[in-house]
């Protein structure tokens, strides 16, 4: 087994089990240590969107078995997550498009800027006085377009966007989370499938289908599944309020990797 292999390993258990802590399906972690492990394999020039691809095709894996984690706790928000799924399929796909004509620099700088944003809205606790359950319908299919539209381009799975929306409709963390987790899965299907369609007219190499790396892939994917249901375990025993701030920090922590790459 060579050391990308085993590095691959290691950056799948710890993104599996974050993604069902937090329900942001692991793309947070995967796309800045994946830009530091394939550099000596991949051209600069789409290095941040096979790092882009690979990690929402891993996250159509991992949030399968988080998904399941948290719906066995009940505390997936199915009627909330029926409201998202439609315009989320097609912002996801359409953001995967248009990142095929953003360069390296741009989807970096753009990366980072977003989790320092979220990371703020987090910390600071911003809420809204109204319920999630009376916002109309165009807002949820807004809302739906613009988390899948920007997930897409980035890498992730939409909890750091679906997250902190919900939490701001007064929807509790846990709940937020769990559906979080959820949305997950369409984002990733229609984001990654979108990363093959667009790279696969460019003559670069990535090792595998358009801008998804093949052995990233398997390898990363087959040890987050296994890590992503004990995630979601400690999800319901920690503190609510200790959760949000430690999510803050962590986004904090992540947009400064990119920045330094």
């Amino acid at each position: 087994m060579s050391e990308l292999t085993i590095l691959f390993l290691l950056l799948g258990s710890f993104s599996g089990f974050v993604a069902g802590l937090l329900g942001i399906g692991g793309g947070l972690i995967i796309v800045p240590i994946l830009l530091y492990l394939l550099a000596p394999s991949i051209d600069q020039s789409i290095l941040m969107h096979t790092s882009i691809g690979t990690a929402l095709a891993v996250i159509v894996f991992t949030s399968i078995s988080s998904l399941y984690a948290h719906h066995r706790h009940g505390a997936i928000l199915w009627r909330n997550f029926v409201k998202l799924t439609p315009t989320i399929l097609v912002g996801s796909y359409s953001g995967a498009i248009l990142a095929k004509y953003l360069s390296f620099d741009f989807l970096r700088v753009f990366f980072a800027l977003f989790e320092i944003c979220v990371a703020l809205i987090m910390w600071f606790g911003i809420s809204a006085s109204g319920h999630a359950d009376k916002l109309s319908r165009w807002v949820w299919s807004f809302a739906g377009y613009v988390i899948g539209l920007i997930s897409a381009m980035v890498g992730i799975g939409g909890g750091t966007m679906t997250t902190p929306f919900l939490v701001y409709n007064n929807i509790q963390i846990k709940n937020a989370i769990a559906t979080s987790a959820a949305v997950g899965m369409p984002i990733a299907i229609a984001g990654s499938i979108g990363f093959m369609v667009a790279g696969s007219s460019q003559v670069l190499q990535t090792g595998g289908i358009g801008f998804v790396n093949f052995e990233a892939l398997i390898t990363i994917a087959v040890s987050s599944v296994f890590f992503a249901p004990l995630g979601a375990k400690v999800t319901h025993l920690i503190d609510s309020n200790k959760l949000k701030k430690g999510f803050s920090i962590f986004l904090a922590f992540l947009a400064a990797m990119v920045i330094l790459f």
